[in-house]
């Protein structure tokens, strides 16, 4: 058996020689083509570290295994950094001076500011940037032509009064960050997957960890050509889905744009739909998925390095294959066909906004579903229907917030097979009139806004069409595509000046749609006072709330907005009462929702 030394070894290197291995791309680390999710703080707070001489931490990376070829020879790739991703990014950003992106895809510099006779950091901005008593940008002091007797006699002239020594010992200090050691602790090339993958999970460093899909982003990244632009169109696919200016910038990707992938995702440069903005690990993981038909992404990491599961061994041939496959299956996922006819049929469901869908893995196994019947030459209407189901039963069940992996790997089999059946099963199992009738009122009763199931309830308002709560003209679907408000049945106002707790007012079942004007006219007032005046409204005509004019009316759009008759005689006391009736009434309306779709 190997000793804990033989899987790995230490190394102590300096964060100039990292910088240049990572230039160089002798360690693989995606260019900066993804969200930097450091704040600025923190990579002030590395660069305070490195200064001072605290350690940070140590960079693990794994040599790409050789993998055997045809002729019985070993190909030996790159070093995948398996942790310090973030750091990394941190320091290229600080040091060199470069780009990131923000988590909406803008590109934007991290300066770090240095004061020299204080020995004290901050991130840079407007104020530190006109006081002459900083230098406003490090990377200026720690490029590799810095001249710095020259830095050294303008910060002095422009600061008569600060001690030239101090000034110059300090300046020579921060210079020697880039001679500042960092522990690389390099994997052993031969280790099996498995073991790596084990090495991946334990990982648990000061910095972000590395996500499953970044470690498979790395392994594209390292093969050859045919990697770098297969990992370029999932990672701009993901930038422009965000950001669709971004293609101006893809134009002068020759070497991309030769592949044909370009063509492919050009037409994200007109797209505004944002409903379902997936990231770069959202479309590997429903490509892998739905061509493997297996929910872990550490098996795609397997399968790149061309293991061969029965014997365990590293094929060249499984390697090149899992490629093909993987780049015909993110083709598919990217085509514009697919792309916009499943969005379609999220929104024939009633989930017009991307502010009510909660659950990013409802949707990737939603297209998941989409691409395995599509793959399958099943009919479009039932493909809809399907789909519809699916997704709004991942949402009421919350079937993949937890252990989404194992739960995506075992439905993407019956997604293979008789999906009908499946889905029956599912049905059956899951939704019977316990779950409906106790299961769903229950959840109902919790307080929170962001509420899968308040968001469900909205969904089945728009597929039918319902108005806002006392309007007669303006639907719910019109509310959300305008960004309109949620309100207070009964007026939280009311609900305080009656000893009730930010928990109470803000019970799903009190929640409703309903026109700003109309919620500032009815002010505090109990729903027997103003509901009497929208009654009283349809009696003589005189507009109070709203353009309803006839009780048939009022009476309709309450029905439509789940607000019980008996609402018209209540006040502050019986807000209970109205709360139980109100969560059955809404259970009702998302199981009759349910099965329509």
């Amino acid at each position: 058996m190997s000793s804990p030394h033989d899987l790995y070894e230490i190394n102590n290197n300096s964060i100039g020689s990292i910088l240049s291995w990572v230039k160089i791309g002798e360690i693989a680390i995606p260019e900066i083509q993804r969200p930097f999710v450091w704040k600025p703080t923190k990579v002030r707070n590395l660069i305070d570290s490195l200064y001072r001489g605290y350690p940070v931490g140590y960079l693990i990376v794994w040599q790409n295994p050789k993998v055997k070829l045809k002729d019985g020879s070993h190909s030996v790739g790159k070093k995948i950094l398996i942790d310090g991703q973030q750091r990394v990014t941190a320091l290229r950003a600080a040091v060199l001076g470069e780009k990131v992106l923000t988590e909406d895809y803008e590109q934007t510099h991290i300066r770090i500011a240095f004061h020299p006779l204080e020995s004290r950091f901050e991130v840079q901005n407007r104020v530190i940037k006109n006081d002459t008593s900083w230098i406003s940008n490090i990377a200026e002091v720690l490029a590799d032509n810095a001249r710095l007797t020259k830095i050294i006699r303008r910060y002095c002239d422009k600061n008569p009064n600060a001690d030239e020594d101090v000034v110059e010992a300090n300046i020579e200090r921060l210079r020697q960050i880039i001679t500042k050691p960092i522990g690389m602790i390099k994997l052993d090339q031969n280790l099996d997957i498995d073991a790596v993958n084990e090495i991946f999970e334990r990982v648990n460093s000061s910095g972000v960890q590395l996500k499953q899909a970044d470690f498979a982003m790395s392994k594209i990244a390292v093969y050859g050509e045919f990697g770098t632009n297969l990992r370029k169109l999932i990672d701009y696919f993901a930038h422009m889905a965000i950001a669709p200016e971004f293609y101006d910038k893809l134009e002068t990707d020759e070497d991309f744009a030769a592949t044909g992938h370009l063509e492919k995702i050009a037409w994200l440069r007109h797209n505004t739909d944002d409903l379902y903005d997936p990231g770069y690990g959202d479309v590997l993981r429903v490509a892998f998925t739905t061509e493997f038909e297996r929910g872990r992404i550490s098996d795609l990491v397997s399968l790149l390095s061309g293991r061969n599961f029965e014997t365990r061994e590293f094929e060249q041939e499984i390697q090149e294959q899992t490629f093909r496959w993987l780049e015909q299956a993110v083709l598919q996922f990217v085509n514009e066909t697919n792309f916009k006819r499943f969005t379609m049929i999220i929104r024939s469901a009633g989930f017009i906004s991307s502010d009510m869908i909660r659950s990013i893995n409802a949707l990737n196994a939603a297209y998941i579903l989409y691409l395995k019947l599509r793959s399958q030459n099943v009919d479009a209407v039932r493909i809809e229907k399907y789909v519809r189901k699916w997704f709004v039963i991942s949402v009421l069940t919350g079937r993949y917030s937890a252990s989404s992996e194992t739960k995506l790997g075992d439905d993407v089999k019956g997604m293979a097979g008789n999906f009908e059946k499946y889905l029956d099963g599912i049905e059956r199992g899951i939704l019977s009139d316990a779950y409906w009738d106790v299961t769903l009122v229950k959840e109902l009763e919790k307080p929170s806004l962001s509420s899968p199931f308040l968001q469900v309830f909205f969904a089945a308002q728009v597929k039918e069409g319902d108005k806002g709560l006392l309007s007669s003209d303006i639907r719910i679907s019109d509310m959300i595509s305008q960004q309109g408000d949620k309100h207070h049945i009964f007026p939280k106002n009311l609900l305080r000046k009656n000893g009730r707790t930010k928990r109470d007012y803000n019970q799903l079942a009190n929640m409703a749609y309903m026109q700003t004007e109309i919620n500032i006219t009815i002010r505090d007032r109990a729903p027997q006072e103003y509901l009497a005046d929208a009654v009283r409204q349809c009696e003589d005509g005189t507009p109070r709330y709203g353009g309803i004019t006839d009780r048939r009316t009022l009476n309709e759009n309450l029905r439509q907005n789940c607000i019980p008759l008996e609402t018209l005689n209540m006040d502050a006391a019986d807000y209970d009462r109205f709360l139980e009736i109100r969560r059955v009434l809404m259970a009702q309306k998302i199981k009759k929702y349910f099965f329509s779709l």
